[in-house]
């Protein structure tokens, strides 16, 4: 795609109080883009909307919302019609998670994760993509994961989740080819944000240097001003090499693997917990 200008943009991002979300605000603010900021922690995101205006001078406007709501979609594209604003590139990025065995997960918890996940994704996508390609310019990141690139017992319904996502975006990708919008996913793997600490998975990733949210973002925004960005990116080259084994073990070899890995008796539990905790929610 040709240089983006960032000072021309208005970039809406999901999740943005915290993590990855908070670390693309940044990373866009310091390039000059104005930004509209989507979060339910209103303290977090005043907080976060006030650093970025204070330290370059970009507007920022602040949506509390919640992406579990079935009109979400709705409400934030009538939020920011209202406010007279014209969203060139979209950050799908908001997403949580639960750790524990299936059988024991809440229905309405279920219910929860697969709308924000996937749901918002997808409804997001569809109120604002198709104004990007009527003006023939724009970009959208869905934040997909590692996770969607094999299967994940104790976590089936966010690995699911992911892996909607991954195939949604490169299907859309392969759809707008050529129309002057990028369309990409984004896969980050084990990443140093709140969803690692309360979930206990840092214990899986012990010895490897967690990548930072800082990290991820520069690798999205990298791909991004590619001359012809593919459909998806993983951050991180440890994580780019390990997708391959993935890709040629069987897949009852793979789910069995991923099994031992997410053992709650390697990190020393009795049982599997069923925790819940944000990933890039805000």
């Amino acid at each position: 795609m040709p240089a983006i200008d960032y000072r021309t943009q208005t970039v809406l991002i999901t999740g943005a109080s915290s993590g990855i979300g908070a670390a693309f605000a940044r990373a866009l603010a310091a390039r000059g883009a104005d930004l509209v900021l989507v979060a339910r922690r209103r303290d977090r995101l005043a907080a976060i909307a006030s650093e970025l205006e204070a330290a370059h001078g970009v507007t920022i406007t602040a949506i509390v919302q919640d992406l579990e709501s079935p009109s979400a979609a709705i409400d934030l594209s009538s939020a920011i019609t209202e406010a007279g604003l014209r969203v060139t590139g979209l950050i799908n990025n908001a997403g949580f998670g639960t750790f524990g065995d299936f059988a024991r997960e809440e229905p309405e918890r279920l219910s929860r994760e697969i709308a924000v996940d996937v749901s918002a994704p997808v409804q997001l996508s569809s109120a604002f993509l198709p104004r990007m390609l009527e003006a023939g310019q724009g970009f959208l990141i869905n934040v997909a994961s590692m996770s969607a690139y094999a299967p994940t017992p104790r976590m089936a319904v966010y690995g699911a989740a992911k892996a909607f996502v991954l195939s949604f975006t490169e299907s859309l990708w392969a759809e707008t080819r050529g129309s002057g919008v990028t369309v990409f996913a984004l896969s980050p793997g084990a990443t140093s944000t709140e969803f690692n600490a309360v979930v206990g998975t840092d214990d899986a990733t012990a010895g490897a240097r967690m990548r930072t949210a800082a990290d991820v973002v520069a690798t999205a925004l990298s791909h991004l001003e590619r001359r012809n960005p593919g459909p998806s990116v993983i951050d991180g080259r440890g994580n780019r090499m390990g997708v391959t084994p993935i890709r040629l073990l069987s897949r009852r070899a793979t789910a069995t693997i991923m099994h031992r890995v997410t053992d709650p008796a390697r990190r020393g539990a009795a049982e599997v917990p069923v925790v819940e905790a944000p990933i890039r929610r805000g």
